[in-house]
């Protein structure tokens, strides 16, 4: 099987437009959308999606105020200043690294996964698609165009399909 990843340095060439037109004409294909930041190809190949999962990676530090005894040490040892205090957690600031998990005398500290996005497998009128969307200001794009194109990959065997057409994500540019 092969793959003819169409890719650019900047948004706003018309990656979209060149994999929806390859896909006009293109045989025995599927299309993958891994541009998962900004992700148009569902916005001209109008699909009908099959299946949907969520798209989890990475770690938010949350503390239980009923374990919590104020001891300070998960603020004083968080490069990230990312506890206030109110022992309260901000999510932004926070870079998911687990020294407060870990150092927590009372496991006041809870590590839940992040929810970031979702990924879909669906058919258009060019056959099957791959595609994903990254939640606003979410990280670990690199593991959702990964997750994309794994998936993209198995279907297309699956399948018994010859080629794959991606829109590539801008990181695949700067290589």
């Amino acid at each position: 099987m092969k793959e003819l990843t169409i890719i650019s340095g900047k948004g706003g060439t018309g990656k979209t437009s060149l994999v929806g037109a390859f896909a006009s004409i293109a045989q025995k294909k599927l299309l993958c959308d891994a541009d998962v930041d900004a992700a148009d190809l569902h916005l001209i190949m109008d699909p009908e999606i099959i299946k949907r999962a969520d798209f989890q990676a990475g770690f938010t530090a949350k503390i239980d105020k009923a374990k919590c005894t104020e001891c300070g040490l998960c603020r004083n040892l968080c490069r990230w200043n990312a506890i206030d205090n109110n022992f309260e957690v901000n999510p932004i600031d926070c870079e998911g690294c687990g020294v407060c998990v870990y150092f927590c005398p009372e496991d006041a500290v809870n590590f839940p996964i992040n929810t970031c996005g979702e990924w879909f497998i669906s058919d258009t009128r060019f056959g099957p698609m791959v595609h994903a969307h990254l939640g606003i200001a979410a990280e670990n794009s690199g593991k959702l165009v990964t997750l994309v194109r794994q998936e993209s990959q198995k279907l297309a065997g699956k399948k018994g399909l010859d080629f794959i057409l991606t829109d590539g994500p801008p990181e695949l540019a700067v290589r």
